[in-house]
């Protein structure tokens, strides 16, 4: 009796794994006709409409790298020589502060030795702004011009009503373009108005009423 039992069991177990497995072979066979139906949907002109929007998207991509070559090839032609040309500034520097130790030397003044040096020195230092300009490379012109933080340094405000508070009234080191990139800006010193010493005290004064 369990003998037979058992056997039926098997039987019914076997039946079920085969309702399964045919399930199975179904689902399988419906999803391959369902994805070659969707191949076979694609027309020829959609494939031709494909391939194009592909072709046009790789030309458009070959065409942007070609202009990033393009630029950096013409930044590398004109900026190459950035970091040269920034140091040879320090050149004229040197040259500007050794003509400055000189005129302020008591024992040289007034000798005919310090006039032959100094215009030696200013012969030097045009040649050397000429070669500069040649390459591109130009001095700012800063005094009576607006304080422009893009060009300008300021190291000092000056007391001065003259001018227009926030003028370049001095220029403690030039300032150089190379092209149309700022290869260093020029320190300078602006104008600031007078604070009258009246007006002042009576400001303290009424900020000290209310406190």
């Amino acid at each position: 009796m369990e003998k037979d039992q058992n056997i039926n069991t098997k039987n019914q177990d076997t039946e079920a794994k085969e309702a399964v497995s045919e399930e199975q072979n179904k689902e399988v066979k419906q999803n391959t006709n369902e994805k070659n139906e969707e191949i076979k949907e694609i027309t020829p002109e959609e494939k031709i409409k494909e391939l194009e929007d592909k072709v046009v998207r790789t030309l458009a991509e070959m065409e942007n790298q070609r202009r990033r070559f393009e630029k950096e090839r013409e930044d590398a032609f004109n900026y190459g020589g950035f970091a040269l040309a920034k140091e040879t500034l320090n050149l004229i520097d040197n040259l500007e502060r050794s003509k400055q130790i000189l005129e302020s030397d008591e024992a040289l003044k007034n000798s005919e030795a310090l006039k032959k040096t100094l215009e030696h020195f200013d012969i030097i230092n045009k040649d050397m702004v000429s070669i500069l300009s040649k390459n591109g490379i130009t001095p700012l012109d800063s005094i009576g011009k607006k304080l422009d933080p893009n060009f300008h340094q300021a190291m000092m405000e000056i007391d001065d009503d003259q001018k227009e508070p926030g003028t370049i009234i001095q220029e403690i080191q030039k300032g150089f373009m190379m092209k149309d990139r700022l290869l260093r800006p020029s320190l300078v010193g602006v104008s600031k108005k007078i604070e009258n010493k009246e007006e002042k005290s009576e400001e303290n004064k009424e900020n000290s009423d209310n406190l």
